[in-house]
């Protein structure tokens, strides 16, 4: 298996340099498949949703979207595909950043009763608890 960086995934979602995109698209093509996925760690899946934000001007639709599609390439494994799934479905419907949405999936599934946060619109989300103060 082989990884897969943030700014590769960026070419193949953005298009926005000819050369590399050609050159991302020829290599998954050539070494990566369904039985031999690249490896998208769950801190490029941030990473990326942070680019296509402060970079690419996105907006959470169309960062929800592009995720999304991700999760769908066969040829591409992502860590955490479930968490990152319910995380970018609970995304699109609050004003909480991707980041925190993710968040209270992985607390959650490592067992934490809830998420203690002084971050007023994560405290809006399932799993976190406004720390007053």
């Amino acid at each position: 298996m082989i990884g897969i960086d943030t700014n590769v995934l960026l070419r193949l979602l953005v298009r926005d340099h000819d050369a590399q995109v050609r050159t991302a698209e020829r290599f998954i093509a050539t070494h990566c498949s369904s039985e031999d996925p690249g490896f998208v760690s769950r801190s490029v899946i941030i990473e990326t949703a942070w680019a296509l934000r402060k970079i690419y001007g996105y907006e959470r639709l169309q960062i929800a979207a592009a995720i999304r599609g991700l999760l769908d390439v066969s040829e591409l494994e992502v860590e955490s595909a479930d968490e990152i799934h319910s995380a970018v479905t609970d995304f699109e419907k609050s004003t909480a950043g991707f980041v925190d949405c993710l968040l209270a999936k992985t607390n959650a599934s490592a067992g934490c009763e809830h998420t203690i946060t002084f971050d007023r619109k994560a405290a809006k989300l399932p799993g976190f608890k406004l720390l007053a103060g």
